[in-house]
């Protein structure tokens, strides 16, 4: 993993860069992406390369500073980059971190980004990631995000959007929290690029089906 030193100074950045985020992308979710993604490292047999998991750790603790959907600022989408040149990281290691962070989102996958070849070390966070937005966890996070945006929870009317553009996604037109289920959480499983990701996944992403069930059967006043 990577240097003690450096770790504590890339847990100090997200702390102060993330600082103003709501609580469905703060540092405790960093943390939990940081935990599992070593997790899923060691399930994929990587803890054997030191390189690795310090790649692993690094991308997965720095992968939403500069997040589109928080930018304060243009400058901000450098913090990262100038991060890793200050802290004197391989240029070899820097460049697979950056590249983990520039193409793990679910944007650029619908862009087409996920039909490549790609290393274990992009896996295990990508999925780290993803297993954060799913599950328990990831209804908490999906309601709270809807909650600052103040999107309403779910109107029969509008129906979720199919076969989303990486710009339709982006765009901040009117939108329903559930529709969000639709139209990224519960694809979010068939997208987990290793073994150990998808085993977890496939639990939390039951644990969203039967929430889902109950959730229309209330709204109904059937339950």
């Amino acid at each position: 993993m990577a240097s003690t030193d450096t770790v504590k100074r890339a847990e100090q950045l997200v702390e102060t860069s993330m600082k103003g985020n709501d609580a469905s992308h703060d540092a405790s979710h960093v943390w939990r992406v940081r935990d599992l993604a070593l997790s899923l490292a060691r399930e994929e047999g990587l803890s054997s390369n030191p390189d690795s998991m310090e790649i692993v750790e690094l991308a997965a603790l720095l992968h939403d500073i500069g997040d589109y959907k928080y930018l304060r600022d243009p400058s901000e989408e450098k913090l990262v980059e100038n991060f890793l040149e200050e802290e004197g990281i391989a240029e070899s290691k820097k460049i697979k971190i950056l590249s983990i962070i520039k193409g793990m989102g679910f944007k650029d996958e619908l862009a087409g980004g996920g039909n490549q070849e790609f290393p274990t070390e992009f896996g295990v966070v990508q999925d780290a990631d993803r297993l954060d937005a799913i599950g328990a966890i990831g209804i908490a996070r999906c309601f709270t995000f809807g909650g600052n945006r103040n999107r309403v929870l779910h109107d029969p009317a509008i129906r979720p959007r199919s076969d989303l553009s990486k710009e339709q996604y982006m765009k901040k037109e009117e939108q329903t929290t559930v529709n969000h289920f639709h139209e990224k959480l519960l694809k979010l499983k068939d997208l987990m690029k290793t073994k150990a990701g998808l085993r977890r996944a496939e639990k939390r992403h039951k644990f969203m089906e039967e929430f889902l069930k109950e959730f229309y059967e209330e709204w109904d006043g059937k339950a």
